[in-house]
């Protein structure tokens, strides 16, 4: 049997070598694929349309339904952690509220969420529910989520506890800001009396954003939100604080801890 050329040789080698590298390329990716997607959870919405009892159907016709719509979350590999994360997630969790109590209940009009962030083992999300009483109402709950733990992310796993209270100086700075604005506002409004306008005024002066108001911030991708509630009834709502107040985490820097989950944002260098 004649000897192969080296061009032969060359061939059976490649032959051989090139499903070992594509297969070990395919292990490589599909490791590097389980690292990123348990990073973030698979958020899918559910929506099911409440349907009341025909004794509150009666009593209410413009309420015969309500509608909710809630995260059905999976795609973490702990189970544990998983199971954190949609306990917390449970409609009933969020406002205290279960979807047959909200069936025997008229107040409702509508539940839903949004997702605000979801990378980075964080998990940002907001559940907004309306409804009629007397008056129409909105109400809001958020969590932010540690996706390595399963648990919701306190001020002291991210902020400095030393730098708490000026944190919360620097965020109250912003909203007297908004408060100084609705002041000037109400001042020159032909609508309301002046003793309406004083009112509510005085209401301002109660306002202030402190360290136990921390609890309640939104993770984003360019930086943190604090949010207040200032929890004006419903004849002045109109002139209630928006209760948003954005930095960026170049502005957080002085404030979040190196090794918690928001230094990743930060540039220590």
């Amino acid at each position: 049997m004649p000897g192969k050329t080296p061009a032969e040789y060359l061939l059976l080698l490649l032959f051989f070598t090139v499903p070992f590298l594509s297969a070990s390329s395919h292990l490589q990716q599909s490791k590097s694929i389980s690292r990123t997607a348990n990073d973030r959870v698979v958020i899918r919405p559910r929506t099911v349309v409440l349907i009341r009892p025909a004794k509150l159907a009666k009593e209410f016709p413009e309420r015969k339904t309500a509608t909710v719509t809630y995260p059905i979350v999976s795609g973490l590999s702990n189970v544990q952690i998983l199971r954190r994360v949609q306990s917390i997630l449970s409609v009933k969790n969020v406002f205290d509220y279960s979807l047959n109590e909200y069936r025997q209940d008229s107040w409702l009009t509508e539940f839903t969420y949004q997702t605000n962030y979801n990378a980075n083992y964080i998990l940002d999300i907001s559940f907004t529910q309306s409804g009629m009483a007397a008056y129409p109402d909105t109400q809001t709950k958020h969590f932010a989520i540690d996706l390595k733990t399963g648990a919701v992310i306190k001020p002291g796993d991210v902020f400095l506890d030393a730098k708490l209270g000026s944190l919360a100086g620097i965020v109250d700075t912003k909203l007297q800001a908004e408060l100084g604005q609705i002041t000037r506002t109400i001042k020159t409004s032909s609508e309301l009396e002046s003793n309406q306008g004083n009112s509510i005024v005085e209401a301002f002066a109660e306002l202030k954003f402190e360290a136990a108001n921390l609890n309640e911030f939104e993770v984003g991708r360019k930086g943190i939100t604090f949010l207040y509630d200032a929890g004006f009834p419903h004849v002045i709502r109109a002139f209630e604080p928006r209760g948003r107040y954005f930095f960026t985490y170049s502005e957080m820097k002085p404030y979040i801890k190196r090794e918690g989950m928001l230094g990743q944002f930060v540039n220590w260098g």
